[in-house]
């Protein structure tokens, strides 16, 4: 599996504290069957308006993907680790030209909205980053507190080009009943692309949980989809297959909750 939203560079954001908590990380990935790793540190899109304050940033950034780089070579050389961030849309329009604000210098650019949120005009800065020539991966739309109420936004930017990341704890229930049904509506409605941890090298860890409950849900050409087939196109500069609606899964979740 390649997962591409996790926070292991250490003393940058609220995941890794140090490396040793990177070690951390990186022993639960591995042992829920990642091979592919590319960290997502938070940075907030406002940055890229003041290039100073980016600079500086981004040379913590490369410091701790330095010492991430010498971890993996020395104690993990069977996955391979590419970095990226994710990056906060707390302005409409961000500047994505350095390659270290997207995945792994591709094209994608792994995006969320501000304070757990949907703001209005989302899809604005959805298409303002199309139209600069890259391609928005949103993450955990599931989490949004709003969500439920503005679901109807997932086509909006998928239309606008934007592809769609849930966390596999959301189909678990990490973050809560709502979320978790939010997760299994984008599976149900073959709205999702893919499917990452965002694991933080700490606590908890969904990855295997997650790809035995959906297989168990008669998902297992999803599950291969949104987390090998999605996540290593992404990686070869390609878009993403069609994921096929989940047929089952934990009912009564979307048909109860949405409105057709």
């Amino acid at each position: 599996m390649l997962d591409f939203h996790n926070h292991l560079m250490p003393a940058v954001d609220d995941g890794a504290v140090d490396i040793d908590e990177s070690r951390v990380g990186f022993e639960m990935l591995r042992s829920q069957g990642v091979r592919e790793i590319i960290t997502t540190p938070h940075l907030r899109g406002s940055l890229t308006d003041r290039p100073r304050e980016l600079k500086g940033f981004l040379t913590a950034l490369d410091e701790a993907w330095g010492l991430l780089e010498a971890l993996a070579d020395s104690e993990f050389p069977d996955i391979r680790i590419e970095r990226g961030v994710e990056l906060m849309l707390d302005i409409p329009r961000p500047n994505l030209d350095d390659p270290r604000l997207r995945l792994a210098g591709t094209s994608y650019a792994l995006v969320e909205f501000p304070f757990m949120a949907v703001p209005p005009h989302s899809t604005l800065a959805i298409r303002n980053i199309t139209e600069s020539g890259w391609v928005p991966v949103i993450a955990h739309p599931e989490r949004y507190a709003n969500m439920p109420e503005n679901y109807d936004l997932v086509n909006d930017w998928r239309d606008a080009g934007a592809f769609i990341q849930v966390n596999s704890g959301s189909l678990l229930g990490y973050y809560g009943a709502g979320p978790r049904r939010l997760a299994w509506a984008l599976l149900q409605t073959g709205s999702a692309d893919y499917l990452s941890s965002d694991y933080h090298s700490r606590g908890k860890c969904a990855v295997a949980q997650c790809a035995d409950v959906l297989k168990g849900a008669g998902g297992v050409v999803q599950h291969r989809a949104l987390t090998v087939t999605n996540p290593r196109r992404l990686l070869a500069n390609q878009s993403p297959i069609p994921v096929p609606p989940l047929e089952s899964g934990e009912p009564p979740l979307w048909k109860r909750m949405l409105p057709w």
